[in-house]
């Protein structure tokens, strides 16, 4: 019958059992914590375009020319944002498209739209 190693310090010796889980468990816990912090970086992107979206909205429906709200929408859009203004009728509509943070492979398309109806239409009743 075989019995385990005993260590000089009056315990069982683990056979290096323990050095063998963390060197995999490490690489893994890395692993998920970049994936977790790109996760969320695309997320904080995703929120600056829909936040984008709205500051250009809001400029165009208060007339302010087409390039003030595009401006207006590219300070509070992430790097390399695509502003789109279109007016249809009464309403202004703003899109924002971008790209996740992060390497080429895991870019991500974000785009938000924001709608808002043009100061001009709404009168005194």
């Amino acid at each position: 019958m075989a019995r385990a190693a005993r260590s000089p310090f009056g315990g069982e010796r683990d056979g290096g059992y323990v050095t063998a889980e963390a060197a995999t468990a490490i690489p893994v816990l890395l692993i998920f914590g970049v994936a977790l912090l790109w996760g969320l970086m695309a997320a904080m992107a995703q929120i600056q375009c829909v936040d984008a979206a709205r500051a250009g909205a809001r400029a165009a429906a208060r007339q302010e020319p087409d390039h003030a709200a595009i401006r207006a929408a590219e300070q509070a859009a992430p790097k390399g944002a695509r502003v789109v203004v279109r007016r249809e009728g009464d309403l202004v509509r703003v899109t924002v498209e971008a790209h996740a943070p992060g390497p080429r492979a895991l870019t991500l398309d974000l785009e938000a739209e924001a709608v808002a109806l043009a100061e001009e239409s709404v009168g005194p009743s």
